[in-house]
This record gives C-alpha cells, sequence and structure tokens, in this order.
C-alpha cells in the first residue's frame, strides 16, 4: 500500500479529543490533523514528537492532514488504527499469510456471533470457515516487546470470546496482530493494563482460537505486511 501523496514532516505540539492533533509544519504554520486512534497512544504523543503527515485536498473533509506515523528514537511506528485491516486484507487477498493461505474467498465485515461483525470470513472448499479478527498494536514499554492493548477494551475482550464460540462451532478462528513499530522483535499480552483481556485472550487460546502476529513494514512512502513475530507470555 502506498499513500496517495508524499508525506510531509511536522512537530507534535499536542493530541487531544482522541482524534485531533495539532502540528508545526516545517514552514512554522501550525495546523490540525485528523489522529485515527481511539487508544492510550503512551509514549507517542508527545510534544515535541517528530511525526509525518498525508496531506489531501478533498473538500469533504474538515482537515487537510492525517497523522500517519511518528519517529520514536528512530523508529518508525504508525498510529492509524485503520491501516491494519487494510494491509491484511491484501496480504490475505494475495497468500501472503503462510498460516491462512489455503484460503481463496476473502470477505470483510461478515456479521456473526451476537451482534459482531468478524474482520475476515475465509472460505475455501474441503476446509473449515476460519473467522479473523485484526487488532493494531503499538505500545512499547520495554525494548523490543509491543504489547497490546493499551487501554481497556471491552471490545477486545467480547471478540475473544466471539472467536472461542466459533471454534466451539467446528468452524476455525484467528486473531492476527499487526505489530505498527519498526524496532519490535516481540509481542506480548499487557496483561496489567486490561486483566479482563488477557483472562478472554487465554481462555480463547485454551479454546482453540489461534493466535498470529506479523510486523507492517513500514516506510514514508506506503506500508506492506512485513516479517511474523513471536507471542511471548507474561
Amino acid at each position: 500500500m502506498e499513500y496517495a501523496r508524499p508525506l510531509v514532516r511536522a512537530v507534535l505540539i499536542r493530541r487531544y479529543k482522541r482524534f485531533l492533533a495539532d502540528v508545526t509544519l516545517e514552514d512554522g504554520r501550525e495546523v490540525t490533523a485528523h489522529c485515527a486512534n481511539p487508544g492510550a497512544m503512551t509514549g507517542l504523543a508527545e510534544a515535541g514528537t517528530l511525526v509525518w503527515l498525508e496531506p489531501n485536498d478533498d473538500p469533504k473533509r474538515k482537515l487537510r492532514y492525517s497523522w500517519k506515523l511518528a519517529d520514536i528514537g528512530g523508529a518508525l511506528v504508525g498510529i492509524d488504527t485503520a491501516l491494519p485491516n487494510q494491509l491484511v486484507g491484501e496480504a490475505l487477498r494475495a497468500g501472503m499469510v503462510p498460516e491462512l493461505a489455503a484460503y481463496s474467498a476473502v470477505r470483510a465485515e461478515v456479521k456473526y456471533g451476537e451482534n459482531s461483525r468478524v474482520d475476515f470470513l475465509l472460505r475455501q472448499e474441503g476446509l473449515p470457515d476460519c473467522y479473523v479478527e485484526v487488532k493494531s498494536a503499538n505500545l512499547c514499554r520495554k525494548a523490543g516487546l509491543v504489547e497490546f492493548p493499551d487501554t481497556v477494551t471491552k471490545r477486545g475482550a467480547k471478540h475473544m470470546e466471539a472467536l472461542a464460540d466459533m471454534v466451539a462451532l467446528g468452524h476455525r478462528a484467528v486473531v492476527l496482530y499487526l505489530v505498527q513499530r519498526s524496532d519490535s522483535a516481540a509481542f506480548g499480552v499487557a496483561a496489567d493494563i486490561d486483566p479482563a483481556y488477557a483472562a478472554a485472550f487465554k481462555a480463547a487460546l485454551g479454546g482453540g482460537v489461534e493466535a498470529l502476529c506479523y510486523r507492517a513494514a513500514l516506510s514514508l512512502e506506503g506500508a506492506g505486511l512485513g516479517e511474523a513475530l513471536p507471542i511471548v507470555a507474561r
């Protein structure tokens, strides 16, 4: 996936109301950018952080810039939580996720469970249907280790329970964490931040749900699916 327009460099002034960020452009102008991330963004939203924005000239959009990347100690960190679904969708359709490459039919946002939509439903004749939930991870509190979640997520725990229900019905279910940090080496669940999610994750895996983790290959030109990362217990 390539960005529609070249990213522009800026310095973060503040992030507020979850979806807004004031920044200073290189020419000295202060503008407000859209921040597509409802999470805590721990360590990513400090004043003075170098950030990269995607400009747009769409008259239907209120803000001219979208915050895409942060530079944290020379490492690129993706902050757009919509990006993982896009990248994973492209990778699934191209057969680039080895564990799921046997499936030829990929559908997004399919209703399942009780009032839920699964990110992707995979189908292939002769195989059980496979339900895939995608999670974006960029919290890093220990060098090389990226965690999810960065805040309490009741919705995330509900997703784990719904995936376990699909396995109980004879289907296959996968939670795929996409790590949006170029300095990542492993992934773990942040049980201290959300014990309920950690319990739901553990129960789901015990019930047959599979967990995968991949790193996003991030650059100033675009992003793609990178290498698999190990999932470590904490």
